[in-house]
């Protein structure tokens, strides 16, 4: 009777940086669920391999090769490949940067990257989603935002300012759009093995403390937070907006 509310079928959804890490788990998540997937990432190899696991689900994938930071470059790629005939119906603000630095050291070039490509890019690609699904009155939003969006953490000063606005607008876009049957939400993770922590977490004395500070003792599967990622995109969270949802071990009950 539930279960069916988890499907995807007959849906598009769109990711930004969907080739590797939470980005490509949740992908594979979406197509394994029944979605067809615009793949949004910064390199052609990689876009193009992925698009091929998307159909080797049954799916249609559609490449779009662009750095976020130039959006209009998305949408104009976007716009150029799906059918016209089709809107899409979910849109994923997954990709994201970091550059670690005490705030005395930050420099503008690293603030603008940082804003630009966690922040800036997800708004008006959140945007350009929500004009289509404003026009049928049904859409989903998610934003991969982190648990330092809500606690203070030694990821770097702006990098938790962009997270933290990404919760910001989660909860605006969901008052304003929520007319239309927009569902905006987010998810905040703690750590989990991907191409931006692949370093920190070869760091045994570093994973350590990470644990110490997880109630569950471990570093997150990308799997668990795949799942989440489904139930925000299908129907089974259509009474739910505005709202982030921390997948990380009990981290967030503490507050660190």
């Amino acid at each position: 009777m539930y279960l069916p509310s988890f499907s995807l079928h007959n849906k598009l959804a769109a990711v930004t940086g969907a080739t590797k890490g939470i980005g490509y788990a949740i992908t594979m998540a979406y197509a394994e669920a029944g979605a067809d997937i615009i793949v949004i990432a910064r390199t052609e190899e990689d876009v193009h391999r992925v698009v091929q696991e998307v159909k080797s689900y049954g799916q249609k994938g559609y490449p779009v090769v662009a750095d976020v930071k130039d959006y209009l470059s998305i949408i104009s790629q976007i716009e150029a490949t799906i059918p016209d005939e089709s809107t899409i119906d979910i849109w994923v603000n997954n990709a994201g940067m970091n550059i670690r630095n005490n705030a005395l050291e930050v420099q503008d070039e690293e603030w603008e990257q940082i804003v630009q490509t966690n922040m800036k890019s997800a708004f008006f690609l959140s945007q350009y989603a929500a004009r289509q699904m404003k026009d049928k009155q049904e859409g989903k939003i998610i934003n991969i935002s982190s648990v330092a969006g809500h606690v203070a953490l030694r990821t770097g000063v702006v990098y938790g300012m962009t997270k933290s606005a990404l919760i910001q607008m989660t909860k605006t876009l969901a008052l304003e759009w929520g007319e239309y049957n927009i569902h905006v939400n987010a998810i905040g993770p703690w750590y989990f093995n991907t191409p931006l922590t692949e370093k920190l977490l070869k760091n045994e004395e570093y994973v350590e403390e990470i644990k110490s500070r997880t109630p569950m003792r471990r570093i997150g599967e990308l799997k668990e937070l795949a799942g989440t990622a489904v139930f925000l995109a299908s129907e089974a969270s259509n009474y739910m907006t505005g709202q982030t949802l921390f997948v990380d071990g009990g981290m967030t009950i503490y507050g660190f």
